[in-house]
């Protein structure tokens, strides 16, 4: 494919991940806005629908992950092919990472299982305080798609393929939790910062996957000699 044609499905794929995450985020949030775990089952029971389509959602991200770490690697190889495949490495796992959907699967089965298979309500309510805190803690996809992210900007910005400014907005926002992750690891950060971070990775996203449907990418600027 052509650079303009990578760089167009790269900017609709962007924007097609962001709304199937924002989807997702919004519906399993709607399922277990209840209190408790208890409540939060039975939201997720009364939403299985919604519910099953986080599912879809969610793998449709993933897809779209895939596609970036080609589209973006065409992109920004000719800058330096060796950055540039750890940066479509990263993006790949990422993909792969968020395809696990059993801890979603799990919470569908504990709060509508009705045979004889269901569990005790202690053993469902453990169950389910687990599979909750797995679905909103810390993530392998996350931390690849972070530093996926931060790489393939970091060749924008060398390469002068999109405007300056919006490369190094790339940068920095996608560096924030490359550097935030270990330490929510070890504890030491939590609370709303956890997720106020994403938010200039949405703002850059947004403009750059509009700049490359409108502009394309340029080509790399040509190296200075030694």
């Amino acid at each position: 494919m052509t650079r303009r044609t990578n760089a167009k499905i790269a900017g609709v794929t962007f924007l097609v991940y962001i709304a199937a995450t924002i989807a997702s985020m919004v519906l399993f949030s709607r399922a277990t806005s209840g209190e408790g775990v208890a409540a939060q089952l039975a939201g997720i029971a009364q939403h299985a629908t919604d519910v099953r389509l986080t599912i879809v959602f969610g793998l449709l991200g993933n897809f779209c992950a895939l596609v970036l770490a080609v589209t973006l690697y065409a992109i920004t190889r000719e800058q330096d092919p060796d950055l540039a495949m750890l940066a479509l490495t990263c993006r790949v796992a990422e993909g792969i990472a968020g395809m696990d959907v059993s801890k979603t699967v799990g919470l569908l089965w504990l709060a509508t299982a009705t045979d004889a298979t269901a569990l005790d309500a202690g053993a469902t309510s453990a169950l389910g305080a687990f599979f909750l805190k797995m679905e909103t803690s810390f993530t392998a996809s996350a931390a690849f798609f972070a530093l996926g992210s931060t790489l393939f900007s970091w060749l924008l910005l060398r390469g002068r393929m999109i405007p300056v400014a919006l490369a190094w907005l790339g940068v920095l926002a996608s560096i924030l939790p490359v550097v935030c992750f270990p330490l929510q690891l070890a504890g030491l950060l939590g609370g709303p910062v956890t997720s106020f971070m994403w938010y200039p990775v949405l703002l850059f996203e947004v403009a750059l996957a509009l700049w490359l449907i409108i502009k394309g990418a340029a080509a790399p600027a040509p190296r200075q000699p030694a």
